[in-house]
Order: structure tokens, then C-alpha cells, then sequence
């Protein structure tokens, strides 16, 4: 992973110092609340219904167990002893003291760590695919064009006050896994027609208030041309944007008015301009950062494990487990396994400060020393020894983090809704948690097999409920807080927005209106092998709402 140079440490100093400062001048009362607030959000901090949260950047999502086990200690120290991992492959801290901040800063700075761009209208965490560089269906690890657009778009002048908050994410692989489409600007690495890697740009993508899917600007373009071309898009969007509406900020508006054509036309124009400037990258500077993202000593493993087979026979929970939570590892020998954060009991991507610790050291036994965030808000060990999956098995079963449900309808995504956020109109974590309570009968999970649930508390669309196979929308109707339910959207290759089916639901009637679209695709699927997304794309939405709706 990238390790930070003298003038990243340097950069993160003077960062911690500076916000020091700012915080001191803040409690002296020199600096108001609105003089403040710019202040605090380019370093990550919100200011929440009971506390400050503190959100902390995961580049890529990518940590080391030795930045796990900071996260871990702030935790304890500055919080009330839990994380919450989010879809943007962060880590968010929900009590968090102000006088604390610029100590925890600090630590963070110690481990290569910090909150810059974690909030504010600029250019936030750059996400990509949690099985970047060991999945077999990649053309090429996306995690050091990642990192060139971390260091590009790190405090960068000219965008640091964008019209609204800008997302990028990187995919090397067929499937896409990090909801490109549903970004600012998503790149894909992919091959043109004489077999040549490079980029394939998309933007306008984007959820909230209107959620859109992003358009192709461009289908190929040389790896030289990522920063200039990434530019080319910045700029368009930063001189046109608007800034006299928040509502209409965001750069899914300005392609939608302008038409994805006309759009083009200027990003081509801009990119002209700027294509052979100091921005184009050189072969040498792309080397130069892959170096840091070289495979692993892995040893030389038989395809197969007779050990590993023998586990799954004589134990069906470890068989479900690495049927539903492992993934095949482009290295003979190994797999990548999911942590799954989605348990009885506990909010949808929460982990206590000694699981994270656990989990840290789980990373330096099975995996070396890495472990990956993801956009489902679960964790990733990348590099395990299929014969060693067993006893990783036990070990994550006592800590209650080997849940056989990734995939299935309860790995929910959720934000944390009214219980913390100042803008969330209704709760979601109690929703979340009555759905893990109803539906945790694995057999049963298993037979209604892929089905995506995706939960927000308001509009914000923070749980990405757009892109649910099952979306959940917390909204406030006259003081009430009822939950309006979309289906059909998808944030994979065939990404889609789901669409409101009627009037919203009280909580207490959320999970029976579940139940029943899922007593209609039961009845309805083609065979056991139909998803429940396509069974709904194939009979339509009229099914599921008459059903929902035949007792209103």
C-alpha cells in the first residue's frame, strides 16, 4: 500500500496544526459557528444531533492492521468504544468531543491517516473495487490510478470549493462492484479494439434528491490522459455548475440540462487545451506508484484443499460461510473473505474498538497485515489461505463476525439515520434491525438467494436506497415518520433507480409490507435460479404493489 513521503507527513502536520488553531479560536469564541463551520467540514467534522462526528478518510479503501488498531484506539479513547465503516468506504466517528479533535488528528497523522475532503464541496474519498489486485476477473489493479487521483485531487486549488461534493471511483474489472455508474465521475480501466488498456470516463451519475445514472463521456483514453482528462471534466463542471442552488448543484444536473453530447463537446474542447500539460502522466510516474502495490509473498498452494473440503462435509455453518462470505483469488491456493458487519443486534457496519483490534490482528496472521473497506459496508481480508479458512472461520465466529449473509437480503446497507444525523428525517437503524430479527433463518435467506436492500433517513440517499433491489426511505410526513419502499435498483453493471410504489409505511409496518414482494417473487420467479431483481424487471412493479397495497 501507498506509504506516505516527507512531504506527505509534512502536509498532514501542518494540516493537525492549523486545525488546532482554528479549534482554540473557535472555543474563545474569535470564531463563530458559521466562520467555523467551513473550517471543520474540510477536516471532516460534522456537527450532529447529540455530538460531533468525525469522519475519516480510507484512500481506496485500503487500511493496514496497524491503522485498523488506531482506529481502534480512538474508538475507545475519544468515543463510546464503536466505528461505523460507511458505503463510502470510510470510517465515521458519531461522539466525538471538539476539544478532542485536533489530538485525534494527530493520532491519525501518526499512522498516515487523516479527515481531509471528507466532507465539504471538493473532491471526497476516491473509492474502488474491495477485491482490487486479487480477483481473476480484473484486467488491471485500479488502486495506484486511485492514488494518482488522491494526490491530484488532494487540496487542489482550484477545486476545493467546487458548486457541490464531488465523487470518483476506480474499477479494473468486469463486474463492477464500486457503483460507478452512480458517481460524479467513475473510470474504468478496460481494453480498446488493438487490445491497448486504458480509462473509459463516466459522469453525471449520482444519488440523492435526484438520482441518476452517469452517461459515458468517454469510452477510451490513454492512462497518460487520467489526470487531464479528469481535469477536463473538473473544470467543465466548475465553471457551469450551479452555485445559486444546492438542489441543482451537483454535476448529474449540469449533463442532464447540457445532454450528455453537448457536455462532451466542452470536456473535449477543455481537454484539448490541457492534454499535453504538465498533468499528463508519464510511464515512469505510473511504475512509481504501482511500486507501492506489489502482490504479496504468496506461497505455492494446490488449486484445491483436501482439508478445506473435508471442513465443508462435516460442517454445514462453515460451508454456508465460505459458499457466501469467500471469494475466489486470482492466485491458486487462496481466497478473499468478507467480515460481514450486518448481525443481530447491531447497526449495519458498527464495530466495537476490540473487534477492530481482533480483526488487526486476524489481518497480520491470514492476510498480511491488509484489510479492505467496502462499499457495502462490510470488511475484507484480501489473501487467505484456503487451508487455513477453517480456524479464520472460528476465530471470526467468536467474535461475532462470521455471518453467512453477504449477498443476501440482510447484508443491508444503512445509514445511520435520525438516531444521529441533524438532516435525517426518520430512523433507520431500528428498521435495519427489526429486518435482521425477522429474516434470520439462513435456509430461508439462501432459497430467496441476491436480493439488495439499501436503507436512507432522508433524501441525502446516504444508504444509496436508490440502487436497493429493495430501497427504504425514511421521510416526515407531518411529524409522523413513515417509509416510503422503491424497487428495481440496482448500482452493478445494470444500474438502475428504483421507483416508489405508493404512500409510505409506519415502522411497525415495514417489515410485513417485506414479506409480502417476497411471497410475490417466490410465487413469481422462473426456478430457484432467478433473482429477485430480474423476476421484478421481467413481471413488473404491479404485482409487488397490488400485493403491498391490497389492505390499504
Amino acid at each position: 500500500m501507498y506509504q506516505y513521503n516527507s512531504q506527505d507527513r509534512q502536509i498532514q502536520q501542518e494540516r493537525v496544526q492549523q486545525f488546532r488553531s482554528q479549534v482554540q479560536r473557535r472555543l474563545a469564541g474569535e470564531l463563530s459557528e458559521e466562520e467555523f463551520r467551513p473550517l471543520r467540514l474540510m477536516n471532516g467534522l460534522y456537527l450532529q444531533l447529540h455530538a460531533y462526528m468525525l469522519r475519516v478518510a480510507v484512500p481506496y479503501g485500503l487500511l493496514s492492521s496497524r491503522q485498523m488498531r488506531m482506529l481502534a484506539h480512538i474508538a475507545r479513547k475519544y468515543d463510546k468504544g464503536y466505528g461505523h465503516f460507511t458505503t463510502r468506504q470510510n470510517i465515521q466517528y458519531n461522539w466525538i468531543k471538539l476539544t478532542d479533535v485536533p489530538d485525534i488528528l494527530a493520532d491519525l497523522a501518526s499512522v498516515e491517516m487523516h479527515a481531509n475532503q471528507t466532507s465539504g464541496n471538493c473532491i471526497r474519498n476516491i473509492s474502488s473495487d474491495e477485491y482490487a489486485g486479487v480477483i481473476a476477473d480484473e484486467l488491471e489493479d485500479p488502486r495506484p490510478y486511485a492514488e494518482i487521483a488522491r494526490q491530484y485531487s488532494t487540496f487542489h486549488p482550484e477545486f476545493s470549493y467546487l458548486p457541490r461534493k464531488f465523487k470518483l471511483a476506480f474499477t479494473g474489472a468486469e463486474t463492477d462492484r464500486t457503483a460507478v455508474l452512480f458517481h460524479d465521475i467513475g473510470i474504468r480501466l478496460v481494453k480498446n479494439e488493438a487490445g491497448e488498456v486504458g480509462f473509459a470516463f463516466y459522469a453525471g451519475g449520482g444519488m440523492g434528491r435526484t438520482p441518476m445514472v452517469g452517461k459515458l463521456v468517454r469510452a477510451w483514453i490513454e492512462k497518460e490522459h487520467l489526470l487531464t482528462y479528469t481535469e477536463a471534466i473538473m473544470r467543465v463542471y466548475n465553471r457551469y455548475g450551479r452555485r445559486d442552488n444546492k438542489f441543482k448543484a451537483r454535476i448529474k444536473i449540469l449533463v442532464h440540462e447540457l445532454g450528455i453530447e453537448e457536455f462532451t463537446r466542452e470536456v473535449e474542447e477543455e481537454f484539448a487545451h490541457i492534454k499535453d500539460s504538465s498533468l499528463k502522466l508519464t510511464q515512469a510516474e505510473i511504475d512509481r506508484v504501482k511500486a507501492y502495490f506489489t502482490a504479496p509473498d504468496y506461497k505455492d498452494l494446490p488449486a484445491d484443499d483436501e482439508g478445506l473440503t473435508q471442513a465443508m462435509a462435516d460442517n454445514r455453518a462453515f460451508a454456508n460461510w465460505v459458499k457466501h462470505n469467500t471469494v475466489a483469488h486470482k492466485v491458486p491456493g487462496y481466497r478473499a473473505i468478507v467480515v460481514s458487519l450486518k448481525t443481530r443486534g447491531v447497526a449495519p457496519g458498527d464495530v466495537t474498538d476490540d473487534q477492530m483490534e481482533a480483526i488487526a490482528d486476524l489481518a497480520d496472521e491470514y492476510s498480511f497485515g491488509e484489510i479492505r473497506t467496502t462499499h457495502q459496508q462490510n470488511l475484507v481480508l484480501a489473501d487467505v489461505e484456503q487451508g487455513r479458512l477453517f480456524e479464520l472461520w472460528e476465530r471470526l465466529t467468536g467474535l461475532h463476525l462470521a455471518t453467512a449473509n453477504v449477498g443476501t437480503l440482510t447484508d443491508i446497507i444503512c445509514c445511520p439515520g435520525l438516531d444521529y444525523c441533524s438532516l435525517a428525517n426518520a430512523r433507520s437503524i431500528p428498521i435495519a434491525e427489526r429486518i435482521l430479527e425477522r429474516f434470520d433463518d439462513l435456509d430461508h435467506l439462501y432459497d430467496l438467494g441476491e436480493i439488495r436492500i439499501k436503507m436512507s433517513g432522508c433524501i441525502n440517499a446516504c444508504g444509496h436506497h436508490h440502487a436497493g433491489h429493495i430501497g427504504i426511505l425514511g421521510v416526515d410526513k407531518k411529524g409522523e415518520e413513515l417509509y416510503q419502499i422503491t424497487l428495481g435498483g440496482s448500482a452493478a453493471d445494470d444500474a438502475s433507480v428504483g421507483k416508489i410504489i405508493g404512500p409510505g409505511f409506519p415502522a411497525e409496518e415495514v417489515v410485513p409490507a417485506i414479506e409480502k414482494l417476497l411471497d410475490v417473487y417466490v410465487e413469481q420467479r422462473d426456478g430457484e435460479g432467478e433473482r429477485f431483481l430480474d423476476t421484478l424487471r421481467r413481471i413488473g412493479v404491479t404485482p409487488f404493489k397490488e400485493r403491498v397495497y391490497a389492505d390499504h
